[in-house]
């Protein structure tokens, strides 16, 4: 059981569903992590820790069309980030990749900054 791809389905339902917030479950540092980077870029508004209940209460903003898990996770050399682009992102300049690096997680635009490789956690647009 993939409990980030489950996650990431949750919030893509309840963004088509036209919700304004959304409880995910179970909680994890990676999600944790992954919603803090889709804050940073604008897809959500914002989330709160519920440690009671294990689960995150996440603000949506509408402006999510597509996220999911990528499976397997690929890694990605500092010089190899157009061919994943391509692959799970609708255009250029349009969407992010999250993708875990020796630095920790962080978008692609920022690992291709510090030339950086790692392994491709989700995909977001």
């Amino acid at each position: 059981m993939d409990t980030l791809a489950n996650s990431l389905n949750s919030l893509k339902i309840a963004e088509k569903m036209k919700k304004k917030n959304t409880a995910i479950k179970p909680a994890s540092k990676l999600l944790g992590a992954v919603l803090n980077i889709f804050k940073e870029e604008g897809y959500i508004q914002g989330f709160d820790a519920k440690p009671e209940s294990n689960e995150y209460v996440v603000s949506l903003k509408g402006s999510i069309n597509e996220c999911g898990a990528i499976k397997p996770r690929f890694a990605v050399k500092k010089d190899a980030w157009e061919r994943y682009e391509l692959r799970y992102l609708p255009a250029r300049e349009i969407g992010t990749l999250v993708v875990a690096t020796s630095q920790g997680l962080m978008p692609h635009e920022k690992a291709k900054e510090k030339g950086l490789g790692g392994r491709l956690i989700c995909f977001i647009y």
